[in-house]
């Protein structure tokens, strides 16, 4: 699963500089309403989870804060997770999971915990969803954070968009060409919206259903940059084929697939820019990885094992080293020891990193590793 930064993870990343000592609680569950007995499932997953947060010290503001946040949640629809992140007695991350983790998870430490977050989220490929027929189209985007940011109805001329019967005075030829014409105006009126939507929320899907002459002409209008992104589904007009659940299905299963791709599409370029050795953009290991975050040079933070390693870490997320010397020798002071595996993607969405959990896909030395946005650099922390 791959995530971008977005402004909620911003802020928190935000909040953690802005508070350094302050911790957090990170809690994971199955909030899945698939069966009759579901709510008391509910009730008994957060008295654990509760439980867990005061024996780890946990105050009671913030717990409360969560066990609001636990029932102001909507139901899923079928099996569903969710995932938040409290600290001082306020819900900062508050997210619904595309599946349920395999365990429920309650943190209470000095960072948060973002890895399930990235490990269940629902894909957030951002993508455009386009019914058409001979008069215009539905359009929906989406944006990488998985939200809605367009929805809007574009429509052209409605007459003449069908040829006339025989008896409609007009030449054949003359009323074939005049409809031609308006349902090609209507199309590009089409195309340009989507064009801009697509644009706009960096698309890298384009859903077309509905009329399939219309769909046929609307690709041919769309410009040739955005052909490879484009997918034709289902059957009917712009009326008959509304972004109802049938359609919705189909745009989350290739949503997915796409999402699997990008993930897989970025292990393959690990593995190649590893393969380089110092000349390649792809480094791993726990010294290596914490040289290039305190670098800055990150474009994407890869997660393998998610266990109990520890880093050394100072007042702002990116000031970590496997070594404290390393940072004492930078001028920066020591404030904690903390888990990697919270520490380190923290640090990655600081410099505006993708994070990316490829899980037992990559065989990562310590469980990460980086594409590094330029060559050179350290490549180590020292004695590491």
């Amino acid at each position: 699963m791959d995530i971008a930064v977005d402004s909620g993870l911003r802020e928190l990343v935000s909040r953690a500089r802005r508070t350094r000592g302050t911790p957090f609680a990170s809690v994971y569950y199955d909030s899945s309403h698939t069966t009759e007995d579901a709510t008391k499932v509910l009730e008994l997953t957060w008295r654990e989870l509760a439980d867990d947060l005061r024996t780890q010290g946990a105050d009671p503001e913030t717990i409360t804060a969560l066990e609001d946040a636990v029932w102001a949640a909507p139901y899923p629809v079928g099996p569903g997770g969710r995932g938040m992140i409290a600290s001082g007695g306020q819900v900062l991350v508050d997210r619904a999971l595309g599946e349920p983790p395999e365990r429920s998870v309650a943190r209470w430490s000095t960072l948060p915990y973002l890895v399930p977050l990235v490990a269940h989220a629902p894909p957030t490929v951002p993508h455009v969803v386009a019914t058409v027929d001979k008069i215009g189209a539905e359009v929906t985007g989406i944006d990488n954070s998985g939200e809605v940011a367009y929805r809007h109805p574009v429509l052209g001329s409605e007459h003449p968009v069908h040829e006339a019967g025989s008896n409609a005075g007009l030449p054949r030829r003359h009323d074939r060409e005049h409809v031609q014409e308006t349902v090609r105006q209507n199309i590009h009126l089409v195309a340009d919206d989507i064009t801009k939507v697509a644009d706009a929320v960096g698309a890298e899907l384009i859903v077309l259903s509905g009329e399939v002459q219309g769909r046929r002409w609307l690709r041919d209008a769309l410009p040739d940059r955005l052909h490879d992104q484009i997918v034709d589904v289902g059957d009917g007009g712009r009326i008959q084929a509304e972004y109802g659940d049938a359609l919705e299905q189909e745009v989350n299963t290739l949503v997915a697939e796409r999402e699997r791709q990008r993930t897989a599409a970025r292990a393959d370029q690990f593995r190649a820019e590893l393969a380089q050795g110092v000349d390649g953009l792809g480094v791993q290991g726990l010294s290596s990885v914490c040289a290039a975050l305190r670098e800055a040079n990150v474009a994407a933070l890869l997660i393998g094992a998610d266990d109990d390693q520890r880093v050394y870490t100072g007042a702002d997320p990116i000031e970590l080293a496997t070594d404290p010397e390393v940072l004492e020798e930078l001028g920066l002071s020591v404030v904690d020891q903390d888990r990697a595996d919270e520490a380190l993607p923290l640090a990655a969405l600081a410099v505006g990193a993708d994070l990316v959990v490829v899980g037992d896909e990559v065989a990562l030395q310590d469980g990460f590793g980086v594409l590094r946005r330029y060559r050179g650099g350290s490549h180590a922390d020292r004695g590491a």
